[in-house]
């Protein structure tokens, strides 16, 4: 079973994948364009992401055995975005942060990814809107069902073009969560 789906939230999306573990599909590949491939299976299992970024060959292999040692499967990792992909039967023992510090941790990472795409996004508004309107000149001058017409046909290009400042805006959004998270397990 192939699934398409695109997150912009690292946990939603292992909320999601441990959700379709319920259901009875371990996932088996991720494609970087948001295609997920499962297979049915009676056992269960559990998944966990992790975000690790620059990771040299050697510095990816200790880590992936780090985690395999204590029974974790590497499905998918990108070295683009840093998101790491792991899996395993559930044994009662599902995490694979194991206490405040590597979690504090975690969402400091998550902070990062949040910021750097955020601002990625950012800078290429600025590129896009620097002088240029949503909607072509002439349409507000078009009278009657041809305004209408242009309107909705154009409006779709509108759309594409705020696409990248809707995408600051939610990863401004997964910055402050992680960011929230992370000062309360700081203090504790």
């Amino acid at each position: 079973m192939k699934r398409f789906k695109v997150f912009l939230d690292v946990e939603k999306e292992e909320q999601w994948l441990n959700e379709q573990l319920e259901k009875g599909y371990r996932c088996t590949n991720i494609s970087g364009l948001g295609i997920y491939t499962f297979e049915k299976t009676e056992k269960k299992y559990v998944m966990r992401l992790d975000y690790q970024a620059d990771l040299s060959k050697r510095r990816l292999e200790e880590y992936k055995g780090i985690y395999e040692d204590f029974g974790w499967s590497y499905v998918k990792g990108f070295a683009l975005n840093g998101i790491r992909y792991w899996q395993k039967e559930d044994d009662g023992q599902n995490e694979i942060f194991s206490d405040r510090e590597s979690t504090v941790h975690y969402y400091r990472r998550l902070m990062k990814y949040s910021l750097w795409l955020g601002m990625l996004f950012l800078a290429y508004s600025f590129m896009i809107y620097n002088d240029s309107r949503l909607y072509h000149e002439g349409l507000w001058n078009m009278e009657g069902s041809l305004f209408w017409k242009a309107l909705v046909f154009e409006t779709p290009f509108a759309l594409i073009k705020l696409l990248p400042a809707i995408m600051v805006v939610a990863f401004s959004l997964s910055f402050y969560k992680s960011y929230q998270k992370y000062v309360v397990l700081k203090g504790q």
